[in-house]
C-alpha cells in the first residue's frame, strides 16, 4: 500500500480509546516522591470513547471540542500529539475530535485512554515508528494509567502500574454504575486513613480470589452515594470499585443475567452494559497486538 493510499484510508477513520477496569487494587507502599506502588489487574471493556484525526496543514495541534473548563493546551490528547512531536522532532500537525462516551471521574481511565490512542494512532498515521515500549515510556509522562492503554492487553501490574505482564483473564459480561459524583483521586491517595502497607500477593492468589481493593473503605467514607451504588450492585453479582471510583462494576457469566441487572438498575441509575476484553479493540483495530 502507497503511502498515500494508506494515509487516505486510515485519515478518514474512527478510533477507539477503550475503558478499563481494575480487577484488584492493592496499595503495597509508597515511593519517596509520594508516588504509591500498587499491585492491580487491568481488564479492557468494549465501552470506548471515538477519536478522529484530520491533517492540518499549519503543524499544529488542535481540539476539535475542548472540554468545559480545561485549557486545550492542558488536554490530554493535545499533550500526547505534541510530546510525540517534541520526540521525534514530526512537523505534522493534526485536528483531533472525541467523541466522549467514557464518564470523567470514573475510574474508568478515558482520559488516559484517549492519551494513548492518540499516541498509537499518530505514531502509525505520522509514521514516526516509535517501538511500543517507547510510547508506553512517553504515556507514563502524561499518567500512571497510560501505558497499559499502550501496552493494549489485560494486565497484571505493579510499580505505580506501569510494569506490566501480561494476563488472560475471563471475558465476562459487566454492569457498571457510575454515581452522581466525581472522585478525586488525589484525595483518595492523600487520605489519612488508606492502607498503604497491604502485603504483595502473586498473580495465582489472584486467579484463586484475592480481589480486595484498598481504596473501597475511605471512597465509600467520603463518597456516600459509591457505598449505595455497591450495595444495590452487590443483589445481582459481586460488586466491586474500580481503581479509586467512582464507577463501580460487577461482573456476570452470562449475557441475560446482565441484561437482568442493567435493567433493574438504570431507572435509578447512570449504567453501562459491557464486556471484558483481554485484547484492546484499539489493538485489534490496528492489527497490531
Amino acid at each position: 500500500m502507497s503511502q498515500k493510499q494508506y494515509n487516505q484510508s486510515v485519515w478518514a477513520e474512527k478510533w477507539p480509546a477503550p475503558a478499563k477496569l481494575n480487577l484488584m487494587l492493592r496499595i503495597v507502599g509508597q515511593r519517596p516522591d509520594g508516588y504509591h506502588l500498587l499491585q492491580t489487574v487491568f481488564q479492557f471493556i468494549d465501552l470506548c470513547d471515538w477519536i478522529t484525526f484530520n491533517p492540518v496543514d499549519d503543524g499544529r495541534v488542535y481540539l476539535q471540542k475542548p472540554i468545559p473548563g480545561v485549557p486545550e493546551a492542558d488536554d490530554l490528547t493535545v499533550r500526547a500529539a505534541n510530546l510525540l512531536k517534541a520526540e521525534t522532532g514530526c512537523e505534522s500537525g493534526v485536528r483531533i475530535e472525541v467523541e466522549k462516551n467514557l464518564p470523567m471521574g470514573g475510574g474508568m481511565g478515558g482520559g488516559s485512554s484517549d492519551a494513548a490512542t492518540t499516541l498509537v494512532v499518530l505514531n502509525e498515521l505520522w509514521r514516526l515508528r516509535l517501538s511500543r515500549e517507547k510510547l508506553m515510556e512517553l504515556g507514563l509522562a502524561l499518567g500512571a494509567d497510560v501505558p497499559v492503554f499502550v501496552y493494549g492487553h489485560s494486565a497484571w501490574a505493579e510499580g505505580v502500574g506501569e510494569k506490566l505482564e501480561k494476563l488472560n483473564t475471563p471475558e465476562q459480561w459487566v454492569v457498571i454504575i457510575k454515581p452522581e459524583c466525581h472522585v478525586n483521586t488525589k484525595e483518595i491517595f492523600s487520605a489519612k486513613n488508606l492502607t498503604r502497607d497491604s502485603k504483595s500477593i502473586k498473580i495465582g492468589d489472584f486467579t484463586a480470589g484475592q480481589r480486595q481493593n484498598d481504596c473501597v473503605d475511605v471512597v465509600c467514607q467520603l463518597y456516600p452515594i459509591v457505598k449505595d451504588a455497591l450495595v444495590e450492585l452487590s443483589e445481582f453479582s459481586e460488586a466491586r470499585l474500580t481503581g479509586t471510583g467512582a464507577c463501580v462494576f460487577a461482573q456476570f457469566d452470562s449475557e441475560s443475567a446482565a441484561i437482568s441487572a442493567y435493567q433493574s438498575l438504570k431507572d435509578k441509575w447512570q449504567v453501562f452494559l459491557s464486556k471484558g476484553v483481554n485484547v484492546s479493540p484499539l489493538i485489534s483495530k490496528l492489527k497490531i497486538g
